[in-house]
C-alpha cells in the first residue's frame, strides 16, 4: 500500500474528480457526535487509535511507535497531542487490546491478537474506526489508475491496448467509488458517527454508483465491490506483497478485457445521462 500523503490525495481528488465530479466537495466527509458534544471523547480517540494500527497492519506494518500514530492521525482527524496518543496507547495496553516491546530507547506498540476476518461491520467498528484503512486502499487503486498504460502494457496478454487502457481505468474508478461506499456504511454502523450526514454522503455514492454501473453485469459489480474494494477484515483482498500485487492487476486486466464491450455501453448511457440532465438544471436556473 502507498503511503498516504499530500501528493497522493492529490492523486485520488482528481480521479474522483474526473469520475464522479459530483462527490468530490462530499467524499471524504468525517463528522463525529462525540466530538462535537465532549463526551465518550476516550472510546472515540481509542477507536481512532486501533483504526491507524490496523492500516499499518494491512500494510505489513506490525510494529508502530507513538511518533507513527501522531502523524497518521493528523492526516485523518482533528489534531490532537502526542502525550494524548501515548495515554491512549498505554491504556490500549493496559487493557490488552496492544502489547509494546523495546528497541532501545524506541517503544513500538503491536496489535495483541490480529484483526479479525469475516467479522460483523457492526462490531468491529465498535473498536476499529476503518476510516484510515480504507482511504488506504483508495489511494492505493487510485495509484494504479494514473499508471494505468503503463500497467496495461506490462501485463496485458491479448486484446486491443487502447480498448483495453479505457476499460481498466474504468474497472478502477468503480472500485474507488465501491470503497467510498463501503467506508460509509461502516460510518452509519459506527457508535461515534453523525448518522444523518453518514446516511447522505451514502445516498450520494449511490446515485453515483448507479448512474456508472446499473448496466453492467451483477457478477462483475459483485467481484469488483467484495474483492478489491473491501478490506481483509470484510473479506476482501489483502494486498501487502509484489506476487499478490500482480495478480491483482493480471486479474483486473482480464475482466477489462472480457467486460470491455459492458463498459463501453454503459460509458454511452452514462454521457446520454449527463447530456439529458445538463439542460434540465439550466431550464432550472431560469425559472427560478
Amino acid at each position: 500500500m502507498l503511503e498516504i500523503t499530500e501528493l497522493n490525495i492529490y492523486i485520488l481528488e482528481k480521479i474522483i474528480h474526473e469520475i464522479a465530479p459530483e462527490l468530490i466537495d462530499i467524499y471524504n466527509i468525517r463528522e463525529d457526535e462525540s466530538e462535537q458534544q465532549q463526551v465518550k471523547t476516550g472510546r472515540l480517540h481509542e477507536n481512532r487509535i486501533l483504526g491507524i494500527m490496523l492500516k499499518f497492519f494491512l500494510e505489513g506494518k506490525k510494529r508502530v511507535t507513538t511518533r507513527e500514530v501522531e502523524v497518521e492521525y493528523k492526516k485523518f482527524f482533528k489534531d490532537i497531542a502526542r502525550s494524548t496518543i501515548s495515554t491512549y496507547l498505554n491504556i490500549l495496553k493496559r487493557e490488552t487490546t496492544l502489547y509494546k516491546e523495546r528497541d532501545g530507547r524506541l517503544v513500538n506498540y503491536i496489535l495483541y491478537e490480529d484483526p479479525p476476518l469475516e467479522i460483523s461491520p457492526f462490531w468491529f467498528t465498535r473498536l476499529f474506526c476503518v476510516d484510515p484503512a480504507y482511504f488506504s486502499r483508495a489511494i492505493y487503486f487510485s495509484s494504479l489508475y494514473s499508471i494505468t498504460e503503463i500497467i496495461v502494457k506490462k501485463y496485458m496478454k491479448k486484446g486491443n491496448f487502447n480498448e483495453i487502457v479505457e476499460s481498466f481505468r474504468y474497472l478502477i474508478g468503480i472500485i474507488i467509488l465501491y470503497i467510498l461506499k463501503n467506508r460509509a456504511l461502516k460510518c452509519v454502523l459506527c457508535q461515534f458517527g453523525k448518522q444523518e450526514r453518514y446516511r447522505d454522503l451514502l445516498d450520494s455514492i449511490n446515485s453515483a454508483l448507479k448512474d456508472r454501473t446499473d448496466v453492467l453485469p451483477d457478477e462483475l459489480q459483485e467481484i469488483l465491490n467484495h474483492n478489491y474494494a473491501e478490506i481483509p477484515s470484510f473479506g476482501g483482498y489483502r494486498i501487502i506483497d509484489g506476487e499478490k500485487e500482480i495478480e491483482i492487476i493480471e486479474q483486473l486486466i482480464g475482466y477489462a478485457n472480457q467486460y470491455r464491450k459492458d463498459m463501453e455501453y454503459q460509458t454511452m448511457v452514462l454521457n446520454r445521462r449527463i447530456n439529458t440532465r445538463v439542460p434540465e438544471k439550466i431550464t432550472e436556473i431560469i425559472n427560478r
